[in-house]
């Protein structure tokens, strides 16, 4: 996989429909055992809510999983998981906690608050693209250093770092499937006097 989309931040958002209260609670996540702790954390905090659903995706592995918790089979764990997977996000996971009104929903009007209540958590929490980043650097002399940063950016390149001594250094980081076409660049434009040296490669947040 060379990117995915992912949620930037652990965040909340509420959504009140027929005196029901749900908060939607989102937070990256890497590992089944970070989104339980997050999950419990959520349970204890709202101990006293009618239900605490929830739903995580992980890259690691493909995993999926999803809890109903109480709620009518299909109408909450599942339209969770839907929002993640309709909005192709992973390493994520939604709580959504729901204090009961007094009104029933419905099955259908169920779906639509657990799916409502996914979808305002994970546009809370800002939704980002990784991506299989190459970190370089390029050491030029000052002469070619003014092209050498607006070339970096037209190709998808992030600046890092620069260092200022008898030459330039910038380190940057680059989606990797870019790295090839930069390095053709920046030869060419020196002709042929500097190229990009690539020292290793992340997943990094590229928008």
């Amino acid at each position: 996989m060379e990117q995915y989309k992912t949620v930037a931040n652990e965040a909340v958002d509420e959504y009140i429909v027929k005196k029901s209260r749900f908060l939607g609670y989102a937070m990256p996540v890497t590992t089944a055992e970070q989104a339980v702790a997050f999950i419990e954390k959520i349970k204890k905090k709202h101990w006293d809510a009618t239900h605490n659903v929830y739903a995580y995706v992980l890259r690691d592995g493909q995993i999926r999983r999803y809890s109903d918790d109480g709620e009518p089979q299909g109408t909450a764990g599942i339209p969770a998981l839907d929002v993640l997977l309709k909005g192709e996000l992973t390493d994520v996971c939604v709580v959504c906690t729901r204090y009961f009104g007094g009104i029933m929903l419905g099955a259908g009007g169920l779906v639509r608050a657990y799916s409502h209540t996914a979808k305002i958590a994970v546009e809370a929490a800002g939704i980002i693209t990784m991506a299989k980043c190459t970190v370089g650097e390029v050491t030029c002399d000052y002469t070619y250093y003014g092209r050498l940063v607006p070339l970096l950016c037209s190709h998808g390149g992030f600046v890092e770092d620069t260092v200022f001594a008898d030459a330039v250094t910038v380190r940057f980081k680059i989606p990797s499937v870019a790295f090839a076409a930069v390095d053709a660049a920046v030869v060419d434009t020196s002709f042929g006097k500097v190229r990009a040296t690539a020292n290793g490669e992340i997943f990094d947040k590229i928008s």
